[in-house]
């Protein structure tokens, strides 16, 4: 199979509708600066979470093959990302939360190419590599959370979203897009600002897609370890924020038990959170999630599965307790007095299907403009049709040939000539088809003669229902790609001559060929072009301190002067701190 991106034992197994949100990673579009950042954020990262995270994350950065000194290539990150069972592959920001989901079942991070700016060193609204790369990576070396977040994205994957929860992907990714991008309008980012935080005001009731990103976002992103008195770190929200890593630490930061409760805690991405939960183990992580699957409609099924399918507007599936598998849009559900659901109804293409695989001559071209069917007992007959003898639907005289009529209890009512059954591998009947069929409830006609062949489900109860398609071939493009794009940030004449000096100091430092006349050089044109840089000088400051050159007094002297500035003073004092470590290790 011929595919866009590398294929290797793990990635080769993803479903074809998931090929579209992949994408070729940019690497020669990250500039030196962007290489410098990365360094900066993961050598302060690396000296401060080896106390605070847990202990499989840097045991993990190696395993992941993540390097301090170079943002990482998915061709090298697959390579021994495999070893353990996963792959990466390089996508276009955020995705939609079931597609994101999926990957995960799959063993594969997603990892948003896109390289923070230095003007958001220490935290980024939008997902980029360091917080992908850096921050998730690691961790799935740990076998006990590896297995939970595979665990989390076949679950979450089956989650269904509302209407709302698709507006608030796009309204989230789109101010993400606009925030990172240094040449955004600030009347664009305010806009976008105030209709993500009105959404986050006006969702209504909570979807399960909804609760399951409440629960991805305070274990996978911003989840702690350990004790409420000592919690370590593992979220990677957390993990590959210089300023948030710190922060949650602070007693400010309420520190709350993990428990189920908090798929029903919203959080904001525009602030600060001002509680986290802790969890004492891997272990309980799966044991909520579990708990939390319990109450979904892939376990639950019923009426109020149905419901959340339509309410949801999007491709879903029931299953019924003959196992059969309805796969489509779902408009309509009828309900008898105790509201328990009597009928369902879909709109547009539908497909059937069985242990998820489609049901010959049962496919969306077949069932184009959508599928009904009664659900339930027949009245006044206790044995329900699915557990019916080939000797029982004789003396019903349920039969090829056969003209009749079946009433269900609640009131739905099929009329017609049986032409055939459908069952499946161990005999027990699946669908029953009739021609000159009428159905109805009460007075309402649901379907009619000149209609076609009526396919009916045989099912006593609905046991389950989740988003998607149960056969993955049934809808080819069964989730949406954003139009929103991310932007290609464009740079001036004079930010490219900055990143030139940028790309000199590196050379210098990979080839071992530093020297203090070059040095000189850059650092002047530093003081004269460039005043606001600050990240630069650091790194010259540390080339002069390792080689002992008399300079690094002028440039010290120089760092101290921009430290005036307040935006800078705490980032260049952390890299003066991290220089005395290394200097006298």
């Amino acid at each position: 199979m011929k595919t866009h991106f590398e294929l290797n034992q793990v990635t080769k197994k993803l479903p074809k509708h998931l090929h579209k949100f992949v994408v070729k990673q940019p690497y020669d579009e990250y500039t030196a600066q962007n290489q410098a950042v990365w360094r900066y954020v993961m050598r302060m990262n690396v000296d401060y979470l080896s106390k605070v995270a847990h202990k499989s994350y840097t045991v993990g950065l190696e395993k992941t093959g993540i390097s301090v000194e170079s943002i990482p290539k998915m061709e090298g990150m697959n390579r021994i990302l495999q070893d353990i069972g996963w792959a990466a592959v390089s996508v276009d920001g955020f995705i939609p939360p079931n597609a994101f989901m999926e990957f995960q079942a799959y063993n594969v991070l997603v990892i948003a190419s896109d390289m923070r700016t230095i003007n958001h060193i220490e935290y980024t609204p939008a997902p980029d590599i360091i917080h992908e790369a850096a921050g998730h990576a690691p961790i799935i070396g740990n076998p006990e959370y590896a297995e939970y977040l595979r665990r989390f994205g076949e679950i979450g994957s089956k989650a269904i979203s509302s209407a709302k929860d698709y507006e608030m992907y796009e309204a989230v990714r789109l101010l993400s897009i606009l925030k990172e991008n240094p040449n955004s309008d600030e009347k664009e980012i305010a806009e976008a600002q105030e209709k993500v935080e009105w959404l986050q005001d006006n969702m209504g009731e909570l979807s399960e897609m909804a609760q399951i990103r409440n629960l991805h976002w305070w274990t996978v992103e911003y989840g702690l370890i350990g004790t409420l008195e000592e919690p370590k770190i593992y979220g990677a929200g957390l993990l590959s924020s210089i300023g948030e890593s710190a922060w949650c630490m602070k007693d400010e930061v309420k520190k709350i038990p993990y428990s189920l409760e908090a798929s029903n805690i919203n959080f904001d991405i525009t602030k600060p959170q001002p509680q986290l939960f802790v969890t004492p183990d891997f272990a309980h992580l799966s044991l909520v999630l579990e708990q939390y699957a319990n109450t979904m409609g892939i376990r639950t099924g019923g009426t109020k599965g149905v419901q959340k399918l339509i309410n949801s507007k999007n491709l879903g599936t029931i299953e019924l307790s003959t196992g059969l598998q309805i796969s489509g849009v779902f408009t309509n559900v009828i309900k008898d007095e105790d509201g328990k659901a009597i009928y369902v109804q879909t709109t547009g293409k539908t497909a059937l299907a069985n242990r998820d695989k489609e049901l010959i001559g049962h496919g969306t071209a077949y069932h184009a403009e959508g599928f009904g069917s009664p659900i339930g007992m027949l009245k006044g007959i206790n044995i329900p049709i699915e557990h019916m003898s080939p000797r029982d639907l004789g003396a019903y005289q349920i039969h090829e040939g056969k003209r009749i009529t079946l009433e269900f209890v609640g009131g739905i009512k099929v009329e017609g000539e049986v032409i055939t059954g459908t069952r499946d591998l161990r005999g027990r009947i699946q669908l029953i088809s009739f021609k000159d069929c009428t159905v109805t409830h009460k007075d309402t006609v649901l379907f009619q003669p000149e209609w076609g062949v009526y396919d009916m489900a045989v099912g006593k109860e609905i046991k389950s229902a989740y988003s998607g398609t149960a056969d993955l071939n049934s809808f080819v493009d069964s989730s949406k790609i954003s139009e929103t794009k991310t932007h290609k940030i464009k740079y001036s004449d004079f930010e490219k001559g900055l990143y030139e000096l940028y790309a000199e100091v590196r050379n210098m430092r990979e080839n071992v060929e530093v020297s203090e006349e070059k040095i000189k050089v850059i650092f002047a044109t530093l003081q004269t072009t460039y005043k606001s840089d600050w990240l630069l000088p650091l790194e010259l400051y540390e080339l002069a301190v390792e080689n002992n050159f008399s300079t690094q007094s002028e440039i010290l002297k120089y760092l101290g002067d921009l430290q005036e500035n307040t935006t800078y003073k705490k980032l260049i004092q952390n890299g003066l701190d991290l220089l005395k470590i290394n200097q006298y290790s």
